[in-house]
């Protein structure tokens, strides 16, 4: 039974019958303990994001490496939310110039997540990391295709729930922040995206994405907004001179520990247990993508 109140916000009942979340204010209080588990996890994260950065400068044709791994993204992120297209018809779709073969609506999809991508990434040299921006990257992210009709680029003015096809709201796995509160916790999330205070970037970054995942401002498109979040935020820190990690991957191999350890943030507070996961995800990601561009390096020797 979840907890009414704790330290990651409260459950509020609402007229209809429904308990609704609404999120305290970041970052959390009591602060995060980092205990020896985190700070393991963080240097290991740490020292894997440092070797992909140093891998990425010898690679002889960068921006290509970056385009297939935005792309790669694209098709793992949308699966996440139950898109069946692969990679495959995404760079088929591509090579047929003439479009005659016509849009299928879930490569629209991906199509439309990698045009967010790169818009985002081009919007940061001139915009800060931001609710503009995010509303932004989201009208991109739904311009055409499945969701167009749900507002795209415009935080939601309605009651928003999570689970499966066709729940009713009272019977839902999860229910965000009415309308007003979204707002207020919208406020405080742009805050916190500005100052980070003495909070490690990688840390600020898992805590950024379990909270966007919370509030949930957005009819339709949350989830891969939040993951595209994660990498704009590496960039925007300079963690990384080139958007080259995705968790996408690591995420869809770890679905059910993904939702359940956001689920344990929204019932019972654990930040930590959250941050272990995000920080393993963190490592394995970027340890996998350096392989790969060393196995590039090597074929080209």
């Amino acid at each position: 039974m979840a907890a009414e109140s704790h330290r990651a916000g409260r459950y509020v009942q609402q007229p209809t019958g429904y308990k609704a979340f609404v999120p305290a204010p970041l970052p959390p209080d009591p602060p995060i303990d980092v205990d020896s588990a985190i700070v393991r996890l963080l240097s290991e994260a740490n020292l894997a994001v440092g070797r992909l950065d140093g891998a990425a400068q010898t690679l002889p044709d960068p921006d290509l490496f970056v385009a297939m791994y935005v792309r790669q993204e694209a098709v793992l992120s949308s699966q996440i939310e139950g898109t069946q297209s692969t990679l495959d018809d995404v760079l088929a779709f591509e090579l047929d110039a003439a479009g005659s073969r016509g849009l299928p609506q879930d490569v629209s999809e991906v199509v439309n997540y990698v045009h967010a991508m790169n818009y985002g990434l081009n919007r940061l040299a001139s915009l800060p990391l931001s609710l503009r921006l995010i509303r932004e990257i989201h009208g991109e992210l739904l311009h055409e295709g499945r969701g167009s009709e749900r507002s795209p680029g415009e935080f939601r003015q309605s009651q928003n729930w999570i689970g499966p096809a066709n729940t009713p709201l009272n019977r839902a796995l999860f229910v965000p922040p009415p309308v007003t509160e979204m707002n207020d916790a919208l406020d405080n999330f742009e805050r916190f995206l500005h100052e980070r205070g003495d909070l490690p970037v990688l840390i600020h970054c898992g805590i950024a994405h379990a909270q966007f995942e919370t509030i949930h401002p957005f009819l339709d498109g949350n989830g891969r907004v939040g993951r595209l979040l994660i990498t704009f935020q590496l960039c925007h820190e300079n963690v990384l001179q080139r958007p080259l990690l995705y968790l996408s991957n690591f995420l869809k191999r770890n679905r059910v520990e993904y939702y359940d350890r956001l689920m344990a943030v929204r019932t019972a507070g654990d930040w930590e247990g959250w941050l272990r996961f995000f920080l393993r995800g963190v490592a394995e990601t970027a340890e996998e993508a350096t392989l790969t561009a060393r196995s590039i390096v090597s074929l080209r020797e």
